[in-house]
């Protein structure tokens, strides 16, 4: 296993080519410590892990890894058929061109959900959104800002190698910012 930067590890969801819409995830606070945690899941693209905190309001910083190569029958109860919320991961838009087809997608989205009246859900429309974007990676999430979700525990717990590596490697970044000190 390899600790790399959390943004790598996006990196790797987006170039995965997996099916948008298979993506799980789980997020809350860190046991200890300042920042969060996050795990992604594919059944066929892996589980990845990700710790971050936010250095300032404008720079977040974090590492993570692949923790397993895909999601297997005892990894697949600890992530969300339907969660407290919905994620997505979408990569910045490069040119004006492209910015210009992806608004005009939204908007078709929009208007078409818009003249539905009530025969669409909030899901429908995230799901639809995401598609019209071109987002690599969206589904359901447990999040849970204040605390720690059910399932976050227990993926510590499976992948507690991994936790280690990737908590003493945390630690390192959060300490040498010296974002754990507070003021004084």
């Amino acid at each position: 296993m390899r600790v790399r930067d959390w943004q790598d590890i996006l990196e790797d969801v987006v170039e995965s080519n997996a099916d948008p819409r298979g993506w799980r995830a789980v997020s809350g606070t860190r046991s200890r410590g300042v920042g969060e945690d996050m795990y992604l899941g594919h059944p066929r693209a892996g589980v990845f892990q990700i710790k971050t905190y936010a250095k300032n309001p404008f720079e977040v910083k974090g590492v993570g890894a692949e923790v397993a190569r895909r999601i297997d029958d005892d990894l697949d109860p600890l992530f969300p058929e339907q969660g407290s919320g919905r994620f997505g991961v979408q990569p910045a838009i490069t040119d004006e061109d492209q910015a210009k087809d992806t608004a005009r997608r939204v908007t078709e989205v929009l208007r078409t959900h818009a003249d539905t009246e009530g025969a669409s859900s909030g899901d429908a429309l995230f799901d639809d959104v995401m598609e019209a974007m071109d987002s690599p990676a969206f589904g359901p999430m447990d999040h849970d800002q204040y605390g720690r979700p059910d399932g976050m525990d227990e993926l510590g717990d499976t992948f507690e190698e991994a936790e280690e590596l990737l908590e003493a490697e945390f630690d390192d970044l959060v300490r040498d910012d010296g974002v754990d000190r507070g003021f004084q």
